[in-house]
């Protein structure tokens, strides 16, 4: 990605009430956007979408995400880079053989070096 921010239109709850999108959709728009080779905190999705309690929903958004194959979820972790994810993949180190892949080093379920590889939507992105 060049240095400009990538725009990304979330569409938010309208005052009438009406969803144009779910929060498991919002978060799934801003999951595809994170680069192979780097990886986001759940906290930081949550803090993106403007809702910073809700790290724990944005974890049951990208559980529910298994059957979306173009979500990768394995690029999320917790705000210690911990593959504390790696239980919902299909097996128990599915999640850290995708990162592997995409050339993360993982050493006891935690990302190496995970500030260098953190990839923050709140400074990579913006929201239309």
């Amino acid at each position: 990605m060049s240095k400009a921010q990538k725009h990304i239109a979330i569409n938010k709850v309208l005052p009438s009430g009406k969803k144009e999108h779910s929060f498991f959709e919002q978060v799934y728009e801003v999951v595809v956007l994170i680069p192979k080779g780097r990886v986001t905190s759940y906290g930081a999705i949550a803090k993106f979408l403007g809702t910073g309690m809700s790290a724990r929903m944005v974890g049951w958004a990208l559980n529910n995400a298994h059957h979306l194959a173009h979500i990768p979820a394995h690029r999320v972790v917790n705000r210690n880079g911990l593959l504390s994810g790696k239980a919902h993949f299909e097996t128990p180190t599915q999640m850290q053989t995708l990162l592997e892949k995409e050339g993360l080093q993982v050493k006891d379920d935690c990302i190496v070096n995970f500030s260098l590889h953190f990839w923050d939507p709140a400074v990579e992105l913006t929201i239309q």
